[in-house]
């Protein structure tokens, strides 16, 4: 073999994999996008030295792993404002944030086979991807690749360096964990059902019109907010309704743009009003999460670098 002989179209076809697999590991799409970018490059200078003593598959995903794993060991755990903070006890407008690494944020489509996407949906609801983190980066690679992937030990073992033996111990410490792990995330959480498309009509028209009785008589008693990269946020329907009334200013004249999240889940773009010009710009992603027909959460992303993620426009009209 030699590097003119790189099966690019091969390298493709594994790709959204790839971007799934570093995606979980990492929860940040951005830092998916520039590992599996990495792996290309070292896939493509390495080429000559693949001697098909494991399949292709294997030998690249072993590529990404290592990636994946440098960089965990380098960083500090990604998570949601929820998991790490006690809900607001004053209400003031939020100031205090952490960066962007610090947090997990929402994923756009993998291109990847529908069927495949969803088998594996659960395992891309934001608790889920949360509860991940909360494992060792080897132990994060064996149970995405044996429990999400459904790799043999015996390939994992190959991808990973490790024994068969460690592999089966790592994936049992791994469940074991996750099993344990009690995050509000995950108490919070109901991705695995769909919101009533009447009450995202009902959100997004109590939100535009930015009627704070009508927007606020939509949660649950115990219904939220967060905000990230902001650490505060919001529990009850008294504290949300003077959190929307503080900041009336920002919001009011607002507009949503329906997208999908996280492999299939509705979610809703903010565009808020431009104050130094005509139009509307980017401002956060709703991720509505309910129960029993009321909302339960609302994760609101502040990140606009995903509004081209999520192929959205620049700005829109008023």
């Amino acid at each position: 073999m030699n590097e003119t002989a790189f099966d690019e179209p091969l390298f493709a076809s594994l790709r959204p994999g790839l971007t799934s697999f570093c995606y979980r590991m990492l929860g940040s799409m951005d830092d998916a996008d520039d590992a599996v970018q990495e792996t290309s490059i070292r896939v493509w200078q390495s080429w000559s030295t693949f001697r098909q003593d494991s399949s292709f598959k294997t030998w690249v995903y072993r590529i990404a792993s290592n990636l994946c794993l440098d960089k965990l060991r380098q960083s500090k755990r990604r998570a949601l404002p929820v998991d790490l903070f006690d809900p607001a006890v004053s209400i003031v407008e939020p100031r205090e944030t952490l960066p962007d690494s610090a947090w997990i944020w929402p994923s756009s489509d993998f291109g990847g086979n529908p069927e495949d996407l969803l088998l594996r949906r659960d395992t891309l609801q934001l608790c889920f991807i949360a509860l991940l983190q909360t494992l060792p980066p080897r132990q994060r690679a064996v149970l995405i690749l044996k429990d999400v992937f459904e790799w043999s030990s015996k390939q994992i073992a190959e991808t990973l360096a490790m024994s068969p033996a460690a592999v089966n111990s790592a994936l049992q410490r791994a469940r074991e964990t996750m099993d344990r792990a009690q995050l509000r995330s995950d108490e919070l959480s109901s991705m695995d059902v769909q919101p009533e498309q009447q009450l995202l009509s009902r959100y997004v028209e109590a939100f535009e019109q930015f009627d704070i009785a009508a927007l606020v008589a939509l949660f649950h008693e115990e219904g939220c907010m967060s905000m990230p990269p902001f650490e505060m946020w919001i529990r009850g329907k008294e504290d949300l309704s003077a959190f929307y009334s503080l900041t009336r200013w920002h919001c009011e004249g607002s507009r949503f743009v329906p997208i999908t999240v996280n492999g299939g889940y509705p979610a809703l773009a903010q565009y808020m009003p431009d104050k130094e010009g005509p139009g509307l710009i980017p401002w956060g992603i709703h991720v509505i999460e309910t129960k029993e027909n009321q909302i339960l959460h609302v994760q609101n992303f502040i990140h606009t670098p995903l509004f081209s993620r999520f192929g959205l426009p620049e700005r829109i009209d008023r």
